[in-house]
């Protein structure tokens, strides 16, 4: 069968399809197609292999015809694809869950600490030869331990980001519901989010939320972009109601709010959570395993719908 990798991914996942004798398709680009591009390539296909940033809409679905049985996400999230759309036309949808919940959780410890111990702000200054002589209040930060840290999210990733606070920094750890949020922002040192892109967590922290945090506090978003209103995160840091923020997703990625990037109290990844080799192998394995179940009739090994 005919089987669409919509762009260049890490191994396993094109070896193990053609193990099976599937005709692999691999997209030339790394970069986003254009809608109208994105539905020729994937024209024919039996199963579709695709990443975040590719929308598996009506269009795209129909493009690919009748045959399609599958569309598995190379990412744990999947508000790329519709998957109202996907069920009207009997294709199942699957995603990565599990394998990068570790390198999520390191990164989100990872930011959060260079944000606490301003290691970028430092790094910038050793770069630039602005670094004389150490100091006795040259760059203070913050220590983890016996703070107050709300994890906002309590699925797989959220919970092993709790975990490794307790265990591995001796935070105190405030474990809250998307919904619940209530006087933890008050009380919070540090709030790290993890929670799906839907209607409900679209701008889950806006400016009455950053006002609610202590001006010490510091956010850190690793799940998805819109989560936060960016917007509102500039304003309240150049305000100083807040004392720092980690981003390793953006509202209108790759884009950034005005202002974003000349803040000096903000760390900035390029979406880089997962990006491990371990993560980014395993990502894509299970992507594999799941077109591969569909085309042979089988139960999906994580599927969504």
């Amino acid at each position: 069968m005919k089987v669409v990798l919509t762009h260049p991914i890490p191994p396993p996942a094109v070896e193990l399809l053609e193990e099976r004798g599937h005709d692999i398709r691999v997209g030339p680009s790394e970069d986003p197609y254009p809608p109208d591009e994105l539905a020729r390539l994937v024209a024919g296909a039996d199963g579709i292999l695709a990443l975040l940033i590719d929308r598996i809409d009506d269009a795209v679905l129909d493009a690919a015809g009748t045959q399609l049985k599958v569309v598995a996400n190379f990412a744990v999230g999947y508000d790329n694809i519709d998957l109202d759309a996907a069920t009207r036309r009997g294709v199942k949808v699957a995603n990565t869950p599990d394998v990068l919940t570790q390198a999520v959780a390191e990164h989100t410890l990872a930011l959060l600490l260079a944000v606490a111990r301003r290691i970028v702000e430092g790094d910038r200054i050793v770069r630039e030869r602005r670094f004389r002589r150490w100091g006795p209040s040259f760059l203070l930060g913050v220590e983890l331990r016996g703070k107050t840290l709300a994890v906002v999210g309590v699925g797989r990733i959220g919970s092993a980001v709790a975990q490794i606070a307790e265990a591995g920094f001796g935070m105190n750890v405030v474990r809250v519901e998307r919904g619940g949020l209530g006087s933890v922002l008050e009380e919070a040192d540090f709030v790290t989010l993890h929670v799906p892109l839907t209607d409900e967590t679209h701008h889950l922290i806006g400016l009455d939320e950053l006002r609610a945090m202590k001006p010490s506090a510091i956010l850190v978003n690793t799940s998805r972009g819109p989560v936060v209103d960016e917007a509102a995160l500039v304003d309240a840091l150049h305000a100083g109601e807040l004392a720092g923020a980690a981003l390793d997703v953006y509202e209108r990625e790759p884009d950034l709010a005005e202002g974003l990037a000349e803040l000096e109290n903000v760390v900035l990844a390029p979406h880089t959570a997962s990006a491990t080799i371990e993560a980014r192998t395993a990502m894509s394995r299970v992507a594999a395993e799941n077109i591969i179940a569909a085309l042979e009739g089988r139960v999906l090994p994580s599927a969504v719908v």
